[in-house]
């Protein structure tokens, strides 16, 4: 195995999650480790019938005016700080950037204000534009650094992730912020249900259902996360600080085939998953565990199973792969950010999570995508997968932290390699 040589790792050291099945990231994540499921009925909404669409919502309270969105950023960004233990008269806020994504737009601020005239509502130019989280969440902290904010589709909060770790080795600043979040918003629903992407069920719990050959959609979701990003070299110098991985590669793909439709045969999605694996020094027999993309619709579902069987060869019926839609729903831009989060943990626990509905496995379906209930692995790399409309593909690669393996020692706070 040949361990791509970087001096002073980009490593993740907080976690933030806030999902349709828990609050906190361990409650959200000792659910998925349980198959929980909390999906429900959307009420009537854009002409659209109560029972009609299926959500996956976060129950928290609604200030009037003000977009979910914003609370739900600020929950994750809050836990994901607390996690990583930042001492705040420690650390230069010049040097502390952000990466975070919201929404396209969100329209419950126009209903709110249609409704109350109330001059004290949240100005719309505070929360209604795609980058709003990008400069709320720096503001609570007082961060100078970057601010950063990406609009791609469902890859957004996956591609704020990598943004951070761009600016992070390009040296703008030390440490960061990234991710996002996201409300299900009626007009997409509405949208979504139009193109016949949305699954339907008696049971809204058994709604999504990928790699079954029953699967006839996705559910829609909602919630944040947030991660915190550093060099090796600055989160060794706080007392007590967790490395959860270290994000070794990526590769970022364009889909010239359809705005919102999938090559079937993957070509693009095989070049992405080839091209992080070999910029991270590693063989495809390594990786442990996939976190998919895993919407449930047809498309996708062949996409993913045809390009991991072609990458993965005789050792695709080895590999782990799960869908973390199956019980959050599709949390759209904050998608991304959530599973990315939800595979930190899986390697940390050394268990990966099951894939949910799966009563008739599909047959090109090779791999064993660990239907109805997760089993322990103990992995040392995991991919995480993101297939956006747009034709935004993106691989991303994460090793578990491990000091002593990876031959790293500290010198004055500092890591360097030792010498073979």
């Amino acid at each position: 195995m040949q361990i791509r040589q970087t001096e002073d790792p980009i490593v993740i050291t907080g976690i933030g999650l806030i999902t349709s099945v828990g609050k906190t990231r361990e409650t959200t994540w000792e659910a998925m480790r349980n198959g929980e499921r909390n999906m429900r009925f959307m009420d009537e909404c854009c002409g659209i019938s109560t029972g009609k669409v299926i959500c996956a919502e976060v129950d928290i309270p609604h200030t009037a005016g003000r977009l979910k969105v914003l609370p739900m950023c600020e929950s994750a960004a809050a836990e994901a700080i607390s996690d990583a233990r930042i001492q705040w008269d420690k650390v230069d806020r010049s040097r502390f950037g952000s990466s975070l994504n919201a929404h396209v737009g969100d329209t419950r601020w126009l209903r709110d204000r249609g409704r109350c005239n109330d001059s004290s509502l949240v100005p719309w130019h505070t929360q209604w534009l795609p980058n709003s989280t990008a400069s709320h969440i720096p503001n609570l902290y007082g961060l100078g650094g970057p601010r950063l904010s990406h609009s791609t589709a469902c890859a957004s909060s996956l591609v704020s992730v990598l943004a951070a770790a761009r600016s992070i080795r390009d040296g703008q600043c030390d440490i960061a912020i990234a991710g996002g979040a996201d409300a299900i918003d009626p007009i997409f629903a509405a949208g979504f249900r139009k193109m016949r992407v949305l699954a339907t069920a008696e049971n809204p719990n058994e709604a999504c259902r990928p790699y079954d050959v029953n699967r006839n959609g996705f559910v829609m979701g909602e919630g944040g996360a947030v991660l915190v990003l550093e060099k090796l070299s600055h989160a060794v110098r706080r007392e007590g600080v967790r490395i959860y991985a270290e994000l070794v590669s990526s590769c970022l793909v364009g889909d010239a085939h359809h705005v919102t439709g999938l090559d079937k045969e993957s070509e693009a999605l095989v070049y992405a998953i080839r091209t992080a694996l070999d910029r991270a020094g590693i063989s495809p027999a390594e990786v442990g565990y996939v976190s998919s993309h895993g919407t449930g619709t047809e498309q996708n579902d062949l996409a993913e199973m045809r390009a991991l069987a072609t990458v993965f060869g005789r050792h695709v019926s080895e590999l782990y792969v799960s869908s973390s839609k199956s019980m959050l729903g599709h949390m759209v831009n904050a998608a991304g950010g959530a599973e990315l989060a939800v595979t930190l943990l899986a390697m940390r626990d050394g268990f990966a999570p099951p894939t949910m509905n799966v009563t008739s496995l599909d047959p090109e379906c090779q791999f064993d995508c660990l239907p109805q209930s997760g089993k322990r692995r103990r992995f040392q790399y995991a991919l995480k997968l993101s297939l956006a409309f747009g034709g935004h593909l993106m691989a991303v690669v994460l090793r578990r932290w491990d000091a002593q393996h990876l031959g790293f020692e500290y010198t004055d706070a500092s890591p360097v390699r030792r010498a073979a």
